[in-house]
């Protein structure tokens, strides 16, 4: 496995594996890599001749609540991470290397963003795009790899994609679950034993959804209505929202006759919670192992 911390170096290697026909798998990740990322690295190594995965902590994509400083880093584990998972090139370039003069340009998100987390992270999904297009640029990568656990920036990285017609295939990598069907987070060990008892119904309570519509139930009104009281009768938690829209655009509708995603986030006392189930119109899941 290579470390690469330079982006002529890494964009040169790039270009000699393109001459080579070797397709490129490609992980983005801001490191500390858990299980959700072993997953992604997982299924880009079956799928390409090269695995390539950055490590990058972007400041673009923090807001002024946001401590990027604070931002968990651990370079050791995830290096070793991506050895265990057979990476053979791992991408860590320093801000100064990323953004080595202010930006003279910018990206900002006109749709998409203005609902679910991005109602209140202004500015986070223009920080995202700007990185990826660089990324993209240096990288080359034939596809690229994103957990749906976070489906909103999967539908913004859609964008990215299509508008700026970059040649790269995106694969949605299914929400790791444990066995209760809680979705795996980093945020989840900040659950006291009693929350994390009740956490594990925000995933009942997508099921519940999923259920109604597969029962022939197309108001959205009910169907968050329905989310939103089995997630308050079941949890001590704080919904911030219960939203059911059409999916990868993520525009409001007021009935289901199109792929659509349910997501919610929940607080708990040391915790927000984020989760989410993205379905056809008859109730099935869109992604799948």
């Amino acid at each position: 496995m290579k470390v690469i911390r330079k982006v002529k170096e890494m964009q040169q290697l790039a270009l000699d594996l393109k001459k080579e026909n070797k397709s490129i798998g490609f992980v983005p990740t801001m490191g500390y890599l858990h299980e959700g990322h072993r997953k992604l690295l997982n299924a880009a190594r079956k799928e390409n001749d090269i695995l390539v995965t950055s490590i990058f902590v972007n400041p673009l994509q923090f807001g002024p609540n946001e401590d990027y400083e604070r931002y968990p880093r651990d370079e050791e584990h995830d290096e070793q991470v991506a050895q265990e998972e057979n990476a053979d090139v791992v991408f860590i370039p320093s801000v100064d290397e990323m953004y080595p003069v202010p930006m003279s340009l910018s990206l900002t998100m006109q749709n998409r963003v203005n609902v679910l987390c991005g109602q209140s992270r202004e500015g986070h999904f223009d920080g995202v795009v700007t990185v990826l297009a660089k990324l993209f640029h240096i990288i080359l990568p034939d596809r690229a790899y994103f957990g749906l656990k976070d489906a909103q920036q999967f539908a913004v990285v859609d964008a990215l994609v299509e508008d700026f017609n970059f040649p790269v295939k995106l694969r949605g990598i299914p929400t790791v679950r444990e066995e209760s069907g809680l979705a795996k987070s980093s945020r989840n060990v900040y659950l006291s034993e009693e929350e994390h008892r009740q956490a594990i119904n925000i995933y009942k309570a997508l099921k519940k959804g999923q259920d109604l519509i597969k029962n022939g139930v197309r108001q959205k009104d009910r169907i968050v209505k329905e989310v939103s009281q089995f997630i308050k009768s079941h949890t001590h938690g704080k919904i911030d929202y219960v939203d059911l829209l059409t999916y990868p655009k993520l525009e409001h509708t007021d009935t289901v006759d199109q792929r659509v995603i349910l997501a919610t986030a929940v607080y708990f006392k040391k915790a927000r919670l984020i989760d989410n189930l993205i379905f056809e119109e008859n109730g099935e899941l869109s992604f799948t192992e």
